[in-house]
């Protein structure tokens, strides 16, 4: 008889223990692939320009002393020392800006590019309204000036006719746009960049004293610090201070000047803390400046200022004889460049926030019974 065998059900396999000893994954660490495109290479040919900017700009002194010399036997007279002091030093700080920005731009330095970025979109504003000033005045002057030579006893013909001048005031005028307008907006196209900002944060990990302000107040610091710089400068140079409708000359203006340096140190300061309170002082004083000034040059005689300075005559009649100061042309792109900037410091407002006062359980704290 033959026995049924019945299979016993085979039981599932459980999963393999893994040993306690052992890991559960063992992995070497395999570092990630960067998210961004590496931009090094641009941040160096971008700062090799900037530092042949700076070049040129230190090269600029010598042309200046060169000037200077060659003054003496114009008939205006010699380059006031103070002017040339005022040039020179002005060349020789946007030397060493651009050789440092350019020097951290090449070693991928964060600070650099922030920096850059700032100089760069105030390179672009002022360079607009350089380039308008100078196509809307600079012939005028030029058409002056060949006059006044052409009118003086015994002077000879004009040598460059008119459609020349023409021709060298527009390759001139070119020349300005694409140095203060087309050179600007690449830097700040370039400098603009998520990926660039992202490759200067990958090889500079150290958060610089540029990354604790947002980037927009940064720059209306480094506005009012420069301004302090300039103050400083001119009332050493040239200490004529508009002040609601005459002009401080002399030891006053100086004192003037200095004061005014000493709030816009303040005001730089106070801006780059986020301080409300500067932000009100700075919105305040401003348009107090603009009706200053405004207000001197509308009723103040500037070439009687010039001559209690010390000016000659024949530095006077050359200052007076521009149509620069004659057509108030500085007048207006000073007082279009202090609204444009009150216009930026109203938007500014938005960093500004008086943080809200705690509540009164907020205020009052909870003890444990």
């Amino acid at each position: 008889m033959e026995i049924e065998h019945t299979p016993e059900p085979v039981p599932a396999s459980e999963p393999a223990s893994v040993p306690a000893a052992l890991p559960l994954a063992v992995a070497s660490p395999v570092p990630s692939a960067p998210t961004h495109a590496d931009r090094s290479t641009g941040l160096v040919i971008f700062g090799v320009l900037q530092i042949i900017l700076g070049l040129m700009a230190a090269l600029m002194v010598p042309l200046i002393a060169l000037g200077a010399i060659l003054s003496r036997l114009g008939p205006g007279g010699a380059m006031h020392p103070r002017q040339f002091l005022s040039a020179t030093a002005s060349y020789v700080f946007l030397s060493v800006l651009f050789v440092w920005l350019g020097v951290g731009s090449m070693r991928t330095k964060r600070w650099a590019r922030s920096l850059t970025l700032v100089v760069s979109w105030y390179w672009m504003i002022l360079g607009v309204l350089i380039t308008v000033l100078l196509t809307a005045a600079l012939p005028v002057s030029m058409r002056t000036a060949i006059q006044l030579q052409q009118n003086g006893p015994g002077a000879p013909p004009a040598a460059v006719s008119t459609g020349v001048m023409a021709v060298i005031l527009t390759i001139f005028i070119v020349f300005s746009a694409i140095v203060l307008v087309v050179v600007p907006i690449a830097f700040v196209i370039f400098y603009s960049r998520a990926d660039v900002a992202a490759t200067c944060r990958s090889r500079d990990p150290v958060v610089p004293w540029t990354d604790r302000t947002p980037l927009p107040v940064l720059g209306a610091s480094l506005v009012f610090f420069v301004g302090a710089l300039y103050l400083v400068a001119t009332g050493f140079s040239t200490p004529i201070f508009p002040f609601f409708g005459r002009y401080l000359t002399g030891f006053a203006g100086a004192v003037c000047f200095l004061l005014l340096a000493a709030l816009d140190t303040y005001l730089a300061v106070a801006l780059f803390r986020l301080k409300t309170a500067g932000w009100w002082i700075a919105v305040v004083t401003v348009p107090v400046r603009l009706f200053s000034m405004a207000y001197t040059y509308a009723r103040a005689d500037l070439m009687q200022a010039y001559s209690k300075m010390g000016w000659s005559d024949a530095e006077l009649r050359m200052l007076q004889s521009s149509p620069f100061l004659r057509s108030h042309v500085i007048l207006w792109w000073s007082l279009v460049s202090l609204v444009i900037f009150l216009g930026y410091l109203f938007w500014l407002k938005r960093y500004f926030k008086i943080p809200p006062a705690p509540s009164q359980a907020e205020a009052v704290p909870v003890q444990a019974g």
